[in-house]
C-alpha cells in the first residue's frame, strides 16, 4: 500500500471514529472514553501524514512509531467500549477490525523501515 492510499485510509478511519463518538451515550464514562478514542483515532491519520513527510529515514521511523501507538490505543478504547457494553460489540466490530488491520500494517511497515 502506498503512502497516498495509507493517508486516505487513516483519514477514513478518523472520520469513522468521529461518527462513532457522536453516537456515544451521554454518560460520564462514555464521554471520557470517547474523548480518549477521539484523540487517538484522529491522531492516526494526522501522524501518518507527518510520517510521510519525514525528512530522513530516522524521522520516518520515529513518526511511524507514533502512528502505531495511536492506532493500538484506538483499538484499546474500542475494546473497552465493547467489553463494558457501552456500545454493543457487534456495532464496533467493523471499526475494531479496521483498527486491528492498521496496527498490523504499521507493525509491518515499521519493521520494514527498520530493516528487520
Amino acid at each position: 500500500m502506498d503512502q497516498e492510499q495509507m493517508k486516505k485510509r487513516t483519514k477514513e478511519f478518523a472520520k469513522r471514529v468521529i461518527n462513532l463518538c457522536r453516537q456515544l451515550p451521554n454518560t460520564r464514562e462514555a464521554r471520557l472514553i470517547g474523548d480518549q478514542l477521539f484523540r487517538s483515532g484522529t491522531s492516526v491519520g494526522a501522524n501518518c501524514r507527518a510520517a510521510c513527510r519525514g525528512r530522513s529515514k530516522a524521522d520516518f521511523v520515529s513518526k511511524l512509531g507514533i502512528v502505531l501507538e495511536e492506532a493500538d490505543e484506538s483499538l484499546y478504547w474500542l475494546e473497552i467500549l465493547a467489553e463494558t457494553q457501552i456500545v454493543k460489540a457487534d456495532l464496533l466490530e467493523p471499526l475494531m477490525k479496521e483498527a486491528d488491520e492498521l496496527v498490523a500494517i504499521f507493525v509491518t511497515s515499521l519493521n520494514t523501515a527498520k530493516g528487520k
